[in-house]
């Protein structure tokens, strides 16, 4: 289900449609449950993008009126709209109509305040307001309201990051990068671009940041594609391998955000309604039976049959008290830290020299922009078998 199903050229497809078109398929297997259990099968969510199976899980989203409207023959996204004013002035307009959204979001974080606007635009209803009668539901939490389907669980397929075993992530999505270039990606790349983007690229009108065009594996290879057959072979070369060099980078930066995300929106979320996560480690897949396969089917075998699985869930406290929205301005920089845990990971003042003080600049940008890195559309590129949630009646 839903692979392959919407048109590259739909720039404005979200999350919410996600959830809507997902729910109903989720739905239609709950009305014939009993047929399914009697195969010995529930409907299972695969993914490498956990803000799309949070959708599932949470009711953490926000409905809003028609997203489109016509204007002048073709279809305009308010959302986007907004996008394209200024940062200061986006920010300015949030203050005066939502102003305790506008103090937990970056001035720089143009999505979510975009976001923020539209919802109220098109509802009437401060964001704020919506999100916590959300959290106020029976169930709800700090991080949005109650869980939707009771009975879950989650399997993460985890690695080491980092390291020299060769079975390392990192070294594995590098030759996973490796393996596509072999297997024809170039050819692909070359046949979407003509297709789908080269068009724009001539009227100037090319967008990196809204539907497929922000995956990742595509926007690494803008200047070789566009250059490709007006250069020399040698250039050419250069700017194919800044490509891949990109891919592989953002590739495995992309890994270390979502292995964030199930440790912060997953592991340490706050409340009773979260489904137990069981964490498989897949460092050394020369033990993938063992380590995976194995405990696996043993945890979901216990989960259909409504048995205590053989291992544990993996634990991790939460601080109850931390503030993930607090707003503050660093008086050395000037920069907006939003977060507690990022103003807690800036650099001390204190009698800074020069060199010191560049150092403080660069970590506060760093802090300053991890407190605003989770899109509200995310790429729609799955990195790979990551996480697996499966949900019965």
């Amino acid at each position: 289900h839903m692979i392959s199903f919407v048109d590259p050229l739909v720039s404005n497809y979200t999350v919410v449609d996600f959830r809507d078109k997902a729910v109903a398929l989720i739905s239609f297997c709950a009305a014939h449950i009993e047929d399914i259990f009697a195969r010995d099968k529930i409907p299972i969510v695969v993914g490498g993008t956990n803000y799309y199976i949070e959708s599932l899980l949470w009711k953490v989203l926000v409905n809003t009126k028609e997203k489109s409207s016509m204007v002048s023959g073709t279809f305009t996204d308010r959302k986007v709209e907004l996008e394209q004013l200024d940062a200061v002035d986006l920010h300015r307009r949030l203050s005066q109509v939502d102003p305790e959204m506008a103090a937990k979001l970056h001035p720089n974080d143009k999505r979510k305040v975009a976001r923020s606007l539209q919802v109220f635009e098109e509802t009437g209803i401060p964001h704020s307001e919506i999100l916590q009668q959300q959290q106020e539901e029976e169930g709800g939490g700090p991080l949005g309201g109650p869980l939707k389907y009771p009975h879950s669980c989650i399997l993460w397929l985890h690695a080491d990051q980092a390291g020299e075993s060769g079975f390392s992530l990192d070294q594995r999505l590098e030759q996973r990068v490796d393996d596509m270039l072999a297997a024809g990606l170039l050819e692909e790349l070359r046949d979407f671009h003509q297709r789908y983007n080269q068009e724009k690229v001539t009227e100037n009108r090319q967008d990196y940041q809204h539907g497929i065009f922000q995956s990742i594996g595509f926007k690494e290879f803008h200047e070789y594609l566009v250059s490709e057959g007006n250069c020399s072979p040698e250039t050419s070369a250069l700017l194919l391998q800044k490509g891949i060099q990109a891919l592989k980078q953002v590739s495995k930066r992309y890994a270390r955000r979502q292995n964030k995300w199930v440790r912060n929106r997953f592991l340490k979320r706050p409340g009773p309604n979260v489904p137990p996560v069981y964490g498989l480690e897949v460092s050394d897949l020369l033990r993938w039976e063992e380590d995976v396969l194995k405990p696996a089917l043993e945890i979901v075998e216990s989960f259909i049959q409504g048995r205590k699985p053989p291992v544990e869930p993996v634990k991790m406290e939460c601080d109850v008290n931390e503030n993930k929205r607090s707003h503050r301005v660093c008086e050395l920089c000037n920069r907006v830290i939003i977060g507690d845990r990022e103003w807690a990971g800036r650099v001390l003042a204190g009698g800074l020299d020069t060199v010191s003080m560049a150092v403080h600049r660069e970590q506060c940008e760093a802090v300053s922009l991890a407190g605003s890195a989770w899109p509200d559309d995310p790429q729609h590129m799955i990195l790979g078998f990551q996480g697996l949630f499966t949900a019965r009646a």
